[in-house]
């Protein structure tokens, strides 16, 4: 058996595995946990990361007072955070949270530092003043309001979605209605975790708890992870499924990955070399506990789905059928006269954008207004207006290009579905058609195919 059939009977089996337990329909509610990865300064000195409870039956009238969602709403992520008024806790509608947008449509497929902000602001602007109201001279202002809206532009998040249903989605809402929410935040004893852990517990007493051993005592989001997946393997009836959520391409930093106190402390070099130093039977220690408890072996992408803002979670693209894209890119720019290392469109792009300024269109749809030569232009910046905006078709697909760039390039996975990366590559196509009809000579871009991996892909059965 060749190398090939092996690969086609495991990607197979792995097609049959996820079909089977991830797109089984749910009916009811269900009650994901979050689990988001460090990033920035916050992940140099913090690796544990952030976690958050997304409730798909809970929805909000405000941030502060919860109700049951009507039909076709989505939701409510709910988590504490620190500095948000002297409030302890708020609940924000789901694609807000994670995009700063309140459409799946408005998304943006690349974005940079001033495109969030300006992002965030305005949802800001719209629905939070309440608890994060403009400083006297109407600027945003100071605190970490900012965490409530637009997660996925600074990390990568892992969902671990379990079944509720109505009545406790209906009990949560009066309980946490009827308490005081009232901060009483602490990094050690009462974290995000904590607040998670007793969400979940909630709805499933004793279901999540602490580790003294793998993190001296401290909730932290992994554990909650990992609890939550034995759990949920003793308990099958809540039909776990596991999601990942992308973090948006753009030029911002990458999030790393979460880690429990005692993984951090051993996999830092700045601590665990001089602690072998001063007490090798201390570092000994640490060492038998990462082993021991397993910290370092948890994966938690591992028959994950990739979520879709606009529908049902899908297949990851796999690694063969992305190598192939990757390598058909990577001919188009050649083939354009883009040279230089991996990441050059996406820095080029990044360079372009930065010296644009978001704006929204009449839809209320966010676009780049840019200059170009003697021209002021719009080019929209999501799925649904990139290809209408009336951009120059080169702008169009430089910003294409990066977004491609960006999804292929990473080695981690899962990173993108196979219909969102189809529909990325079909925009680029379509923005080089437009541009074929542009220019005056007539020359006729080079065909987009799809990679001979996927074709043959689907031609044996191993795609649904």
């Amino acid at each position: 058996m060749s190398q090939g059939d092996v690969y086609g009977i495991r990607r197979a089996l792995y097609t049959l595995i996820v079909l089977v337990l991830g797109f089984v329909s749910r009916a009811g509610a269900s009650a994901t946990l979050l689990l988001e990865e460090p990033y920035g300064k916050l992940g140099f000195f913090s690796p544990t990361g952030h976690v958050a409870v997304y409730l798909s039956g809970v929805c909000a009238d405000s941030p502060l007072v919860l109700r049951r969602c009507s039909r076709g709403e989505t939701g409510v992520v709910i988590s504490r955070y620190d500095g948000i008024a002297g409030y302890d806790w708020a609940a924000i509608p789901l694609i807000p949270y994670l995009y700063a947008v309140e459409r799946p449509d408005d998304i943006p497929l690349f974005a940079d530092a001033r495109m969030v902000a300006f992002l965030r602001d305005r949802y800001r602007r719209q629905y939070l003043r309440g608890i994060a109201p403009d400083t006297p001279d109407g600027r945003p202002p100071g605190g970490n309001w900012y965490e409530l809206v637009g997660s996925s532009y600074d990390r990568k998040s892992y969902g671990f979605e379990i079944e509720t249903n109505p009545e406790q989605d209906a009990a949560l809402i009066r309980a946490y209605n009827s308490s005081q929410n009232r901060s009483h935040y602490h990094t050690v004893s009462n974290n995000c975790a904590d607040f998670a852990k007793d969400v979940i517990n909630f709805y499933y007493p004793k279901a999540l708890h602490r580790s003294v051993i793998a993190d001296v005592g401290i909730t932290t989001p992994k554990q909650l992870a990992r609890t939550l997946i034995r759990y949920s393997g003793r308990h099958p009836e809540l039909r776990l499924r596991k999601l990942v959520i992308p973090q948006i391409p753009s030029g911002l930093p990458r999030s790393t990955a979460v880690h429990g106190v005692v993984e951090s402390f051993f996999r830092s070099k700045k601590y665990i070399v001089p602690s072998a130093v001063v007490s090798p039977i201390f570092a000994a220690c640490v060492f038998a506990v990462y082993v021991g408890t397993g910290a370092g072996r948890f994966d938690p992408a591992r028959n994950a789905l990739v979520f879709v803002a606009s529908g049902e979670p899908e297949l990851p693209v796999g690694l063969e059928d992305r190598r192939a894209y990757q390598e058909e890119l990577e001919g188009l720019l050649a083939d354009s006269g883009v040279e230089g290392s991996s990441g050059h469109i996406r820095k080029q792009w990044a360079r372009l954008q930065a010296r644009a300024q978001t704006e929204f269109d009449a839809e209320g749809r966010p676009v780049l207004q840019m200059q170009v030569g003697q021209l002021l232009v719009k080019v929209g910046v999501s799925s649904y207006n990139v290809l209408n905006s009336g951009a120059p078709s080169q702008l169009v697909q430089e910003l294409l290009e990066a977004r491609l760039e960006a999804e292929l390039s990473t080695k981690d996975a899962p990173t993108v579905s196979e219909k969102q990366l189809i529909r990325d590559w079909q925009l680029l196509e379509q923005a080089r058609m437009v541009e074929a009809k542009e220019l005056a000579d007539g020359f006729t871009p080079r065909p987009l195919l799809i990679p001979a991996s996927r074709r043959s892909n689907r031609a044996s059965g191993n795609r649904p």
